[in-house]
Order: C-alpha cells, then structure tokens, then sequence
C-alpha cells in the first residue's frame, strides 16, 4: 500500500481580506492542500515564507509595502538553485496587467487571472506545486511582444549556457520561445512527448533555470530569438 503524498502547502499573500479568505476557503476544500498562512503585503508574504516554508505562494501584485514583483524577487531569489524556495504564482485581476513580464523575470513560475474558476485554480496550483510553469492563455504570446517593444540592445550576445545545448535542445528552446506547448512541439518535431520532455528537462538544466517561463525569457534576453517586429529594422 502506498503512503500518501504529504498535501501541497500554500501561502495566500493579496491586501484584500475578502480575496485571502475566498481563496483559503477554495483552496482548503481540496484534501490536497493546505492553506498555513495568509499575508496582506509583501513584507508579511516573505516572512511568513520564510517561516512556514510552503510549495506554492498565491502572490498579489499590487499590495502596499512590498509588491508581489519584489516578494517574488527576494523569495526565488534566496534559494534559486536549492530547491528551497516556493514556487510562485501571480494572481491579478486584469489579463493586460504592464507588471506580468516584471513578475516572471523575478522569477515567477506562473500566472492566474482572479477571475479563474475553482477548478482552474485548482489545477493551476498542482501544475506549479509539480514544477512545471503556467501561463493563461495568451500571455506567452503577449511575453514575447514585450520583448519586440523592447530597445534592442547591439551588446547583446548569446548567453554561454546556449553554446552546452545541442541542436536539437536549441530547437526545442526555439518552439518554446514561440509558447508551443509539449504535445505541440512533439508534434512539429514529429518525436513523442515524453522525448520533448526530456530535451525540456536538459535545457532547463544546462542553463540553470527553473521552469519553461524563464527559458522563454532566456531565448530572448540572450539574442537566441530575435523578434519579427526587429528583423525588418
């Protein structure tokens, strides 16, 4: 018989009360959560982090204080290689928020609308809690637009960590960088997924990231990817 896993532990950190207490109350109906601590700014959010130590933080962006963009910061950023810090999923009210490509380069792993349903929610804590990143829909496409409103910078090179990949690892890093999914790539590099999932893995590792968000990130800021609005100028 198998014992069962130890439930995921979640930090809510939002300056509503109203929207703390509606997402423990969500989240704790679950068997596979638990909700140990509430935060209403960033300062607490890292705090109370550091002192209960959860998987998965339901990280405001907009809170007095402290920013979720800063908590964030200070939270991957104490523990980025160890595998002790949380995983962090940016929850905010408006899909065209100007702070979300901030947020991921500080190293979120995902990015929720308030409005999701429980389900989605649900789903979207489990995905991070299992290491994986999430974006709603669209916001990888409107990451790479950031990037394409961005100065070019002529400084720029590849990053060393690109030079360890192999072709095919750079290919797949490529069709990341487009928002292709797993099964998405499987099917243009015509392999199966859990090849793709190997070569994600690999890319991840050789270049010391944490999930597929920050590598889309990687692609661009290192000169890897250049984007359509730039190739034209």
């Amino acid at each position: 018989m198998s014992t069962p896993s130890a439930p995921i532990r979640i930090v809510i950190a939002d300056d509503h009360l109203v929207v703390r207490t509606g997402f423990a109350a969500l989240l704790d109906s679950q068997p596979d959560f638990t909700v140990v601590e509430t935060a209403s700014n960033g300062t607490e959010a890292v705090r109370v982090c550091r002192e209960k130590s959860p998987d998965v933080v339901l990280m405001d962006i907009r809170m007095p204080e402290m920013d979720g963009i800063e908590a964030t910061r200070r939270l991957v950023g104490a523990a980025p290689d160890s595998g002790g810090a949380p995983r962090v999923l940016i929850l905010t009210t408006f899909d065209l928020d100007e702070y979300v490509y901030d947020a991921l380069r500080a190293g979120a792993s995902g990015f929720l609308l308030k409005e999701a349903t429980a389900e989605r929610l649900f789903d979207a804590v489990r995905v991070v809690a299992a290491g994986d990143a999430l974006l709603a829909p669209g916001i990888t496409r409107r990451l790479i637009s950031e990037f394409a409103l961005m100065p070019a910078r002529a400084e720029t090179a590849p990053a060393p960590g690109l030079q360890a990949l192999t072709a095919r690892e750079t290919e797949v890093l490529l069709l990341i960088a487009e928002g292709l999914s797993n099964p998405e790539i499987a099917a243009r590099l015509v392999v199966g997924e859990e090849t793709v999932k190997t070569h994600v893995s690999r890319i991840l590792t050789k270049l010391g990231l944490r999930d597929r968000t920050q590598a889309v990130i990687a692609a661009y800021e290192s000169g890897l990817v250049v984007p359509r609005s730039r190739k034209s100028e």
